[in-house]
C-alpha cells in the first residue's frame, strides 16, 4: 500500500474514530465495558476483610466462567454488534453515506478505514475492561493475589485473557462489519450468529469449528465445562492447538474484509429501501 492510500486510511480512521467513541449512541457500549468491572469491584468490596470459604484458585475458575459467558457471549459479543454493524449500516440510516463515496477514496480503503477505527475503539475498550476485571477480582486475598500473580499463573493466565479478548474483537468485528454490508436489519444477522456460537458445545466437532467461540475457547488458560443438565448434552472436542486457533481467526477476519471490500465496490446506495 502506497503512501497515498495509507494517509487515506489515516483520514477515514480519524474521522470514523470521532464518530464511534464520541457518538451519543455509544453510551450503553460504555455501560457494557464498565458492567464487569462493576462486577469485580463489588466482589473486592463485598469480600475484604470477611471470612473467605474458597481458594485463589476457586477465583480463577471463576473469572474463567465469568469471562466465557459475560465477556465472550455477552460484552465483547455485543459491544461488537454495536461499533461494527453500523459502520455502514448506520450512516445508510442517517443518510449521510454518499458524503463518503462521492470523495476520491477507493471503497476498500473506506471498509479498511472504518474497521481499523472501530477495531481500535474496541480493543481500548473491552481489553482493559478484561484484564482490570480479573485484577480486581482476586484483590480481595491481598498478599495470597500478588503471590499469585507474580509467582504462580496469573500473569499467564491475564495475557491469553487479553489475548483472546483481542482476537474476539477482531473475529467479531470483521462478521459484524460485513452483516451490515449485507443485511438491512444486521440485528437479525446478529441474532442469528449469538445463537450459533451458545449453540458450540453441543454441536458435532466439524461444526463446531465453523465458529468463532470455539477457537477463542481454545485458547482460555482455564477450561468451563458445561454446567448441568447442560452438561450430558455437550459434545467433548479437543481444542484447537494455539498456533492454529490464533492463525485461523485472523485468516477469518482477513477473508471476511476482503469479501466486504468486493462487496463494497459494487454496493449502490437506495435510501428509499
Amino acid at each position: 500500500m502506497n503512501g497515498v492510500r495509507m494517509r487515506q486510511v489515516a483520514a477515514v480512521f480519524r474521522l470514523e474514530w470521532r464518530r464511534t467513541t464520541l457518538s451519543k449512541r455509544a453510551w450503553w457500549i460504555y455501560l457494557l465495558a464498565a458492567a464487569p468491572v462493576l462486577i469485580a469491584l463489588m466482589h473486592w468490596v463485598t469480600m475484604r476483610g470477611a471470612r473467605l470459604s474458597h481458594s485463589v484458585g476457586e477465583d480463577s475458575v471463576i473469572y474463567a466462567g465469568l469471562f466465557l459467558f459475560l465477556f465472550l457471549r455477552g460484552t465483547i459479543f455485543f459491544g461488537c454488534v454495536g461499533m461494527f454493524s453500523g459502520l455502514f449500516r448506520g450512516e445508510m440510516l442517517e443518510k449521510t453515506l454518499h458524503y463518503a463515496l462521492l470523495t476520491p477514496v477507493r471503497r476498500e480503503i473506506l471498509v479498511a478505514g472504518k474497521y481499523l477505527a472501530a477495531l481500535a475503539a474496541s480493543l481500548a475498550l473491552f481489553v482493559p475492561s478484561a484484564a482490570l476485571t480479573y485484577l480486581m477480582l482476586g484483590r480481595h486475598f491481598g498478599p495470597a493475589w500478588t503471590d499469585y500473580l507474580m509467582n504462580g499463573p496469573g500473569l499467564s493466565q491475564l495475557g491469553y485473557y487479553a489475548l483472546v479478548a483481542a482476537l474476539a474483537c477482531v473475529g467479531y468485528g470483521a462478521v459484524f462489519l460485513l452483516c451490515g454490508l449485507l443485511f438491512r436489519n444486521p440485528m437479525i444477522a446478529a441474532a442469528v450468529v449469538w445463537v450459533w456460537e451458545n449453540l458450540n458445545p453441543f454441536l458435532p466437532s466439524f461444526l463446531k469449528k465453523i465458529s468463532i467461540i470455539f477457537y477463542l475457547r481454545s485458547l482460555c488458560p482455564v477450561d468451563v465445562p458445561a454446567p448441568p443438565p447442560f452438561s450430558i448434552m455437550a459434545i467433548e472436542t479437543n481444542p484447537a492447538p494455539a498456533w492454529l486457533a490464533v492463525a485461523g481467526l485472523l485468516a477469518m477476519a482477513a477473508l471476511l474484509l476482503v469479501y466486504a471490500a468486493v462487496d463494497a465496490r459494487r454496493a449502490e446506495i437506495d435510501y428509499g429501501e
